[in-house]
């Protein structure tokens, strides 16, 4: 990455499924992030609990002695449905507060596998940033081409002309998770002139609810 400026990231968090998925490629895949996590001092945010591949990848970021934060939406701690989360948690109302606070405590993110909560995550998380609500760097782990499918339908969108070449460029890909991290510190945000100039609420951390029920 010689010449290129490189973007701090200290926390990541990553999106993915509360199962392991049919292929053990993802566990491998899973453990191995969070072990490059940990070697590169980089602390997790994830969605709580220890479940298939979030619980995967929360111990392996614990087991290399990074912090660990789960945040998770109180009716998932009933009766332990979802498991001890691997670190500290912070326990929120609804489903959205979960995802705002992520936003605000994490400097970049990452999907591997999942289904649709995963999906539902990662695309929020790109709309927002097209909406100049954050200017975060966004990537999917393609492991053993995984996420070629849904790739390949974003590139159809932009076809289209349903997404910009612009907004394309906010969500990353690879194979491996260090060409991953490598790419999201060299992300540069590159804002719609248009959108640029919206206008959001103060962050819940002024006392304030952001507005993000906005969706494209």
């Amino acid at each position: 990455m010689e010449g290129v400026l490189v973007r701090k990231i200290k926390k990541i968090c990553v999106f993915c499924g509360a199962n392991s998925g049919k292929d053990v490629a993802f566990v491998n895949a899973a453990f191995h992030l969070g072990k490059v996590l940990g070697k590169r001092k980089i602390d997790l945010v994830y969605g709580g609990g220890k479940l298939g591949l979030m619980g995967c990848v929360s111990t392996a970021v614990a087991q290399h002695e990074r912090q660990v934060l789960g945040i998770i939406p109180s009716a998932f701690t009933v009766n332990n449905l979802v498991g001890e989360t691997c670190g500290k948690e912070i326990k929120v109302a609804t489903m959205q507060e979960r995802l705002v606070m992520m936003m605000e405590l994490s400097d970049a993110f990452i999907a591997l596998p999942g289904g649709f909560g995963t999906l539902e995550e990662l695309f929020q998380m790109i709309s927002w940033a097209q909406l100049n609500i954050h200017n975060k760097p966004i990537g999917v782990l393609n492991i053993n081409g995984f996420f070629n499918g849904l790739l390949s339908f974003v590139d159809h969108a932009v076809k289209q002309e349903f997404i910009t070449p612009r907004a394309r460029k906010i969500l990353i890909s690879a194979t491996t998770a260090d060409e991953l991290v490598d790419k999201l510190q060299a992300f540069r945000f590159e804002p719609d002139p248009a959108l640029s100039k919206l206008k959001w609420s103060p962050s819940s951390s002024q006392k304030e609810k952001l507005d993000l029920t906005l969706r494209l």
